[in-house]
Formats: structure tokens, C-alpha cells, sequence
């Protein structure tokens, strides 16, 4: 019984480190995105900087891309290489992000009083603004999950051993 508290507790802290680690990487990114969407509003005079936005948002996402991990999103998939693999992944995680996403603003919309019809055609109106944003998003997930399925084929700690090495380290294996 004690042993299985213990792997609760280790596996409850890997899924703490591993959202806080993806938050963190979300974070950086949307930030620099608003930093970005401020300095060009501000040149046409409107103050804007909801660096707020960019941390919950990145809190969302973080915990919508650890669901999709729970869920096993794209890695019961049979890729014949690494590369296919994170691609499909990529695909996958980016199609159940937006529909997440989509039913995000639907319930914010509905918090505000907002039909959903409504709420869809705020969006419309948005189009590009909201593709620009999901493409965004897609080039956020690339590195982050290409990162995590490298670290899972070659063992985490071979890959934290490998990016810690110096240069020179790394070339001696050519």
C-alpha cells in the first residue's frame, strides 16, 4: 500500500513539473506574441499589454495539452519513424487544441451573456486575426512536442545527458 502511495505521489509530481514545464514554455511564448501585438498597437496609439492574458492563456493550453497527454493523444499511433510520429502527433494535439480552444471562448461567451451564434460570429468577424493566432499556436507546439517524443525515444535522461554536454562532447560520437 505504501509503495503504491509513493508512485501516486511521484507520478502526481512528474504531471505537476511536466504542466508547469509546458505553462512555462506557453508562457514565454504568448508573452513575447503580446509584447509583439503592444508594440504594434502602439504605434497606431493604442495602449494594450495583457501580459495576464498571456499566463492564463498559457495555463489553459498547459492544461488542455495535459489532458491530451493523459489521453494518449497521437502515440498509439503506428509511425515507422520519430519524425512521422511527431508529426501526426503535432496534428493531433493541434486539432484537439483548437476544439478545446473553440469551446473555450463558447463558455466565456456564455459567461458574458453571449449566445453562442453570437460568440461564432465574433469569431467570423476575427477570421484572420484568429487563424494567425492557430498558426501561432502550431508553431509553439512543433518544438515543445518534437522535444518531449525525442526525450521519450531516447530516454529523458540521455537527452537532458545530451543537452548538457559540451559541443565538443557531442562530436566525439561522429
Amino acid at each position: 500500500m505504501a509503495a503504491e502511495h509513493g508512485d501516486l505521489k511521484e507520478r502526481l509530481r512528474e504531471e505537476l513539473r511536466n504542466y508547469l514545464v509546458a505553462s512555462a514554455y506557453l508562457y514565454v511564448c504568448f508573452g513575447a506574441i503580446q509584447l509583439y501585438k503592444t508594440a504594434v498597437l502602439r504605434d497606431v496609439g493604442v495602449e494594450y499589454m495583457p501580459l495576464g492574458f498571456a499566463a492564463a492563456k498559457a495555463l489553459i493550453l498547459g492544461k488542455f495539452l495535459l489532458l491530451g497527454d493523459a489521453a494518449r493523444v497521437g502515440t498509439r499511433v503506428a509511425a515507422r519513424t520519430l519524425l512521422q510520429r511527431i508529426a501526426v502527433r503535432i496534428a493531433l494535439l493541434f486539432a484537439v487544441l483548437v476544439a478545446l480552444v473553440v469551446v473555450e471562448e463558447l463558455v466565456v461567451g456564455w459567461i458574458h451573456g453571449r449566445a453562442a451564434a453570437a460568440t461564432a460570429g465574433e469569431y467570423w468577424q476575427r477570421l484572420p486575426e484568429v487563424l494567425a493566432t492557430l498558426l501561432l499556436l502550431l508553431l509553439v507546439l512543433v518544438p515543445l512536442v518534437a522535444v518531449t517524443e525525442v526525450g521519450r525515444a531516447m530516454g529523458w535522461g540521455a537527452l537532458r545527458d545530451l543537452l548538457r554536454a559540451s559541443p565538443a562532447a557531442t562530436r566525439s560520437g561522429e
